[in-house]
């Protein structure tokens, strides 16, 4: 229920931007483009689909990213906490037969706690995870295919990898790209042992021209307008909802979850055509880590966060 509330949430805040900005997009969809893949660190729902996405037979990225928030009080308790969230990944896709695109690649996260709080939270939260995706056409039916990632994964507050702290997440969803302007995607995002087991997928990416993108799927919807060939201006949301075997006092395997939700705006930069950095700032919200089993909470006030990202391509 956490994560359909989330979902909602950017459904509004979309729909506000659309009600502004629509009129302005009028007279600019008449113009045709080809939709190209738009691979993005942890988002990989986000890259639009066609059944050759390029001639070369192999692509690779490396992805980073910085997410900091300042000290910040707590909600009816003592104490200040900073946090530094960050993660890279790295993926590599070639083709099989073909025809058949399979993407593997290698994800870390890094969450730093420093601060003070009445209840005792670890120095820092990591997650590891390694997984392969693939895109089918779906039967005979035109335009349509179908996506399944499986990602492998350890969640915990060091690097010592317990079995316990082991899940193996899938995402499966249809994707029917009707046009060059529309691709719609439904399916389930499936969590084993998290509190939320499952996760619903749905939305669409919209791109009337070469200057727009409205890229509404979870987890991290944007708006961006091309403002020329090296600067592109962004607007998105996103939410955190992770889970993360810990260890508190002496109980071993306490489940810790960190969960926000965060609005910006910002910029991004091609440096060249195969590096690309943004920055952006907002407001994050609905902020707290909670232990599973009554063990406790820490809720944190509302406050600003900014984040660097640069994507490196091959």
């Amino acid at each position: 229920m956490i994560r359909l509330f989330r979902a909602g949430c950017f459904y509004i805040f979309v729909g506000i931007f659309l009600a502004v900005f629509c009129p302005s997009l009028k007279a600019q969809t008449s113009s045709q483009v080809s939709v190209d893949p738009e691979m993005q660190f942890r988002e990989r729902l986000n890259s639009e689909v066609t059944e050759d996405k390029s001639e070369e037979s192999f692509h690779q990225e490396i992805d980073s990213y910085a997410r900091h928030m300042p000290y910040t009080s707590l909600k009816s308790q003592e104490g200040k906490l900073s946090i530094l969230d960050s993660g890279s990944q790295y993926s590599y896709e070639f083709k099989t037969f073909e025809k058949l695109g399979i993407q593997l690649f290698l994800d870390s996260q890094y969450i730093n706690i420093e601060g003070s709080s009445p209840v005792i939270l670890p120095a820092h939260l990591t997650g590891l995870s390694a997984g392969v995706e693939t895109t089918l056409p779906f039967f005979k039916f035109d335009n349509t295919y179908f996506r399944v990632r499986v990602m492998p994964a350890y969640y915990s507050d060091d690097w010592d990898f317990h079995s316990s702290a082991f899940r193996i997440p899938v995402h499966s969803f249809m994707i029917y790209q009707p046009n060059e302007k529309w691709t719609f995607i439904g399916g389930i995002a499936v969590y084993p042992d998290f509190e939320t087991p499952v996760f619903p997928i749905l939305g669409f990416i919209y791109k009337p021209n070469d200057l727009w993108t409205f890229n509404l799927i979870p987890e991290r919807p944007y708006i961006s307008y091309r403002l020329n060939d090296k600067i592109t201006l962004f607007t998105e949301g996103g939410f955190s909802s992770e889970e993360f075997e810990v260890k508190k006092d002496n109980f071993e395997g306490a489940v810790l979850s960190y969960n926000e939700i965060h609005f910006a705006g910002g910029l991004e930069y091609q440096l060249n055509k195969n590096i690309k950095a943004s920055v952006s700032s907002g407001y994050m919200f609905d902020r707290y880590f909670k232990y599973r089993d009554s063990l406790g909470k820490v809720t944190l006030k509302n406050n600003i966060y900014s984040e660097l990202k640069v994507e490196m391509s091959l």
